[in-house]
């Protein structure tokens, strides 16, 4: 076959695994073989070896990635990042985007239309049966536009070098760069339903059995084990139901505009079967009809797009044969916690909670790893783990499927896990019934019983996290000593004005590390004392009349008659990035030199959604792109931030926070420092109470995290009560307001939750 740097599906099939990958030849394979798959094209792994040799970037990923010991996670982290970078900023080859945006142009009509597409990764030791953890690369979903496409395929070359697929290939002992990357394009199915179908038990082995699990919406949710699926059994000779579990699921992922939005599904709904008996029944034939055509038990994805079946993807299951440690018999013990068996055998172990991917560090070897669900960057704590335990996700979801891989038990769907197990207690865990027992079984199910460690109620707890706000780095260590839950509002303006040079200034002078270095030294401070707690860094939003005063400002600062509604925010990084690009350098400096990844970005003053969208590619571009690691916020205090909320979300942010002092006054259209008018200045007016409240709950509904910083909630307790009621996530408040406004928040969450 000729090398392309593009094929469609209908050219390849499972013989073209070094071309296009496994994924990749399984859609092929698929296509040829009449199953119902989306139609798309393949940017091949030659395109990918084409891109290395005309940048000629090898040498250096080799150097990065030489001697690596991927049991130090922050030197892991630090050698992902420097490949990732190495590909990102790469310009693409334009003989290759040639053929990629015809071939887009052409999906789906022939005609020269814009379409949605999923682009997937398609590494060429993916999904092979001897290597198949699933999620080593990204997937990216809802991708509009040739220039996004261009983006996204690089992303995805990137992705080949995450953390989790360098320790992954590692500890597999593949060669980093004799593994290639592909990258499917596919038309997206906008699916009403999505799920998984097995055509063996995955838990049991059992072969006569074909299980599917189903939920409302994309099935990105499914993967990631965010919600719990229905799931169905059902006899493979006579495709005939055998059982139904259907499960409670309370939000959904949809398409919205260009981009996917979490939304609520109403309670009539989300008790609902998920697919019809007839769908279930179509959805088994299909599964037994890859079986037999690969003649192998096949791992599929599915969706349904108005009532239509389709095949997004089919991998070998690669844990057939795996022996079951534990039948499921009655252990005489508490059972402490119930859920969904999810990989067969019995452990025991000290429990290690974990609210995120940054905490795996916690987890040492003998732990029962316990989360609300995982995702690939759980990989490296569940390897150390025992047994782990997920509130949410079904059969197969990542947590079971990896846990299955590892060979250890898994329970999950267990809701309330993390609020009935604590830290370090001994457990036991059944994965073969799902359940959960108080202490270490002995061989003969004898139970022993730790001592209860002592737990202090010295400090109120509120759900509602109580960040501080700061500017000064001399006060990090005194302040961090608080009872409070991390900066919600580091101010870029102090540090720089007791820099007291223009940056400009250093850079006519040439002096842009000393910039870089003063002002890291700052953030580094604050972060390392706040450490592992977040530090949201907020990018500077001087006025010009603010920076006419630091030296040298006059030459390259304008006099402006409104300086609030002028030259600010976001606008500047736009018009010259160039003082904004030495910000994220410093943060790079903090981040990677001196590991404190808590530090976080904030973007303020934001016109439009273009602007946002303009500044994130300023971010990314720098090599600051938002991961599980690396947030990004947008400060809401214009008043077109809240009519559109929703197309600034859909941009992709993981949090917003009120300047509650500026939105005030542009929406009262009162300046709070003129004494003539300032008595009209009240966050609590009906249309500043309606703004917050309408930003809030979109965010909500989005999953998007929402913070209130300046001095509001300080002096209306019944602010801060609405603020709690609907939803919000967080308040950053001034350092002597920490205990005060704790204290009002927990009476608010306790009148929330006694109502």
């Amino acid at each position: 076959m000729v090398q392309k740097f593009v094929v469609w599906f209908n050219e390849v099939d499972k013989g073209d695994i070094p071309l296009v990958g496994g994924k990749g030849a399984n859609l092929g394979e698929m296509t040829k073989a009449g199953f119902p798959v989306p139609p798309g094209f393949i940017v091949t792994s030659t395109a990918y070896k084409h891109f290395l040799d005309v940048t000629r970037i090898r040498p250096k990923m080799e150097t990065a990635l030489h001697g690596l010991d991927v049991s130090d996670s922050n030197a892991l982290e630090k050698a992902s990042k420097t490949v990732r970078d190495l590909i990102t900023k790469q310009e693409f080859p334009r003989d290759i985007a040639n053929e990629v945006i015809h071939a887009y142009f052409k999906l789906d009509t022939g005609l020269m239309t814009h379409a949605h597409v999923a682009v997937r990764s398609s590494a060429t030791a993916e999904d092979l049966p001897d290597a198949s953890f699933a999620g080593q690369q990204e997937t990216y979903l809802n991708v509009y536009g040739e220039a996004s496409l261009i983006e996204k395929i690089k992303e995805a070359w990137a992705s080949l070098f995450t953390a989790r697929a360098v320790f992954y290939r590692t500890t597999h002992k593949f060669d980093h760069l004799k593994v290639a990357i592909a990258v499917p394009v596919q038309r997206m199915i906008e699916s009403d339903t999505s799920g998984i179908m097995f055509t063996i038990d995955p838990v049991t082995n059992d072969k006569h059995v074909i299980v599917i699990e189903a939920i409302d919406g994309l099935g990105e949710m499914i993967v990631q084990g965010s919600v719990t699926p229905d799931h169905y059994e059902v006899d493979k000779a006579s495709l005939v139901i055998r059982s139904k579990a259907v499960k409670l699921q309370e939000k959904k992922m949809i398409k919205r505009g260009h981009g996917n939005a979490i939304v609520a599904v109403s309670k009539k709904d989300s008790a609902k079967q998920k697919i019809s008996d007839a769908h279930i029944i179509e959805l088994a034939g299909i599964a037994k009809k890859l079986e037999n055509h690969y003649f192998f038990p096949q791992d599929s994805e599915w969706a349904i797009e108005k009532a239509k079946v389709y095949i997004v993807q089919t991998r070998p299951v690669t844990t057939t044969g795996t022996q079951v440690q534990s039948p499921k018999s009655k252990v005489k013990s508490e059972v402490i916690v119930r859920g969904d068996p999810a990989s067969p055998g019995m452990a025991s172990g000290p429990v290690k909670i974990l609210s995120s991917p940054k905490e795996i560090h916690k987890v040492l070897t003998g732990d029962v790893l316990v989360a609300e669900m995982t995702n690939p960057d759980y990989v490296p704590a569940m390897r150390k783990a025992v047994a782990i335990v997920t509130e949410r996700g079904g059969r197969t979801s990542h947590a079971a499927i990896v846990s299955r891989e590892l060979g250890i038990p898994a329970v999950v769907g267990a809701k309330d896990a993390r609020k009935f197990l604590k830290d370090g207690h001994v457990v036991t865990v059944n994965g073969s019934t799902g359940e959960v027992y108080r202490g270490a079984l002995s061989k003969n199910h004898e139970t022993h019983v730790p001592h209860e460690p002592h737990e202090s109620h010295e400090k109120i707890m509120t759900a509602t996290k109580v960040y501080v706000n700061l500017a000064e780095p001399s006060r990090a260590k005194e302040v961090s000593k608080l009872h409070v839950d991390g900066v919600g509002l580091l101010r870029a303006e102090f540090m720089m004005a007791g820099i007291g040079t223009h940056p400009k200034k250093f850079i006519e002078d040439k002096k842009q590390a000393l910039f870089v270095s003063q002002l890291s030294e700052g953030m580094g401070t604050i972060c390392e004392a706040f450490f592992p707690r977040p530090v949201i860094y907020r990018a500077s939003d001087f006025r010009t009349n603010e920076f006419r005063n630091l030296k040298g400002g006059k030459a390259y600062e304008p006099a402006e008659d409104n300086p609030m509604l002028g030259f600010r925010g976001a606008a500047r990084y736009i018009a010259d990035p160039r003082v904004f690009e030495l910000e994220l350098e410093a943060m790079k400096v903090v981040r990677n030199k001196r590991g404190l990844k808590n530090l976080h970005l904030m973007i303020p003053f934001v016109r439009s959604p273009k602007e946002m969208l303009e500044v994130k590619q300023i971010v990314a571009g720098n090599g600051l792109p938002r991961s599980s690691n690396f947030e990004l916020w947008m400060m809401v205090e214009i008043p077109t931030n809240v009519i559109l909320i929703e197309d600034y979300l859909d941009i992709g942010l993981d949090g917003i926070s009120f300047g509650s002092n500026d939105l005030t006054m542009l929406i009262l259209g009162t300046d709070r420092d003129n004494s003539e008018v300032a008595h009209d200045f009240r966050e609590t007016d009906p249309a500043v109470m309606w703004a917050f409240e309408r930003v809030i709950r979109a965010c909500v509904k989005r999953g998007v995290t929402t913070s209130m910083c300046g001095q509001a909630p300080s002096d209306y307790p019944d602010l801060v009560e609405k603020l709690v009621s609907w939803g919000t996530t967080s308040v950053s408040v001034n350092v002597d307001s920490i205990d005060n406004v704790r204290r009002t928040i927990a009476d608010a969450e306790h009148k929330r939750v006694t109502k």
